[in-house]
């Protein structure tokens, strides 16, 4: 009895400790937690080979995915000297600053998701076009930078916006959500090149890249990660670009890109 008491003394004195020890962890993490801050960019450019992507802003967070060098990332926030990532897969985590070059909307020239290309075709004339890009959606604008930041990356000079393309690949890009196909061919328009002829588009060359993503930075990724899509972003025949999003309930968004070369 005497035993029983004694431990039990014991157990009370330790149990006293542990909570100390807990309240004391508990204001020292409250304490020490670091403020997120804005940014002026939500697009990054991983230049690492490889690198970690953790479940929080430090080494001492356990990896939750991977990505690497030239792969587009979302960028929501910075915590001190890391930035709070989305990357492709939908992970969202921490990676350190010094490993991505932050990509500005205002920039000149990045998951899985739906994409499919067509190559060139010909064609004679010219047709009515301007580099301003004041017409571009945010969603537009941002890919429409990423492309050209990915011909900057390889040597080639930035794409222009057409004024007349741009229409008609909003046209495009909303006809395949009226009428839920994924496809070149419009059921309504025909091929790329029939439905550039019929609205007085005319080029030497011609091509279109099409994908469905939640992300701009990941379908630009998926893209450049696709040898025929990849081809027609980097054609250096290619001189102007006509560029859509819009919005989609079965994919997030729907991107229609349309490039021509005078």
């Amino acid at each position: 009895m005497k035993f029983f008491k004694l431990t039990k003394k014991k157990i009370i004195i330790l149990s006293t400790i542990i909570i100390s020890f807990i309240l004391i962890f508990a204001c020292t993490t409250s304490f020490g937690m670091q403020h997120y801050y804005k940014l002026d960019f939500s697009t990054g450019l991983v230049t690492a080979d490889r690198l970690n992507v953790r479940s929080g802003p430090g080494t001492g967070y356990p990896v939750v995915a991977t990505v690497t060098r030239n792969q587009y990332i979302r960028i929501f926030a910075g915590v001190g000297n890391w930035y709070i990532v989305q990357v492709e897969g939908d992970f969202v985590g921490a990676v350190s600053q010094k490993y991505v070059k932050p990509i500005y909307p205002n920039s000149s020239g990045t998951s899985s998701g739906t994409s499919t290309n067509t190559g060139s075709g010909n064609s004679s004339g010219g047709t009515t076009s301007q580099s301003n890009t004041s017409s571009l959606t945010a969603d537009e604008l941002e890919t429409f930078n990423l492309i050209n930041q990915q011909r900057a990356n390889n040597g080639l000079s930035a794409l222009k916006v057409d004024s007349e393309l741009q229409r008609v690949a909003r046209i495009k890009a909303q006809d395949m959500v009226n009428n839920n196909y994924f496809d070149h061919n419009s059921p309504t328009y025909g091929t790329p090149f029939n439905m550039m002829k019929n609205f007085g588009i005319t080029y030497k060359t011609a091509g279109e890249n099409l994908a469905g993503n939640s992300s701009n930075s990941a379908a630009v990724t998926a893209w450049m990660n696709s040898p025929g899509h990849r081809a027609n972003i980097l054609n250096s025949s290619y001189n102007y670009t006509g560029l859509a999003v819009v919005s989609s309930p079965r994919y997030g968004k729907i991107y229609v890109q349309m490039f021509i070369g005078k």
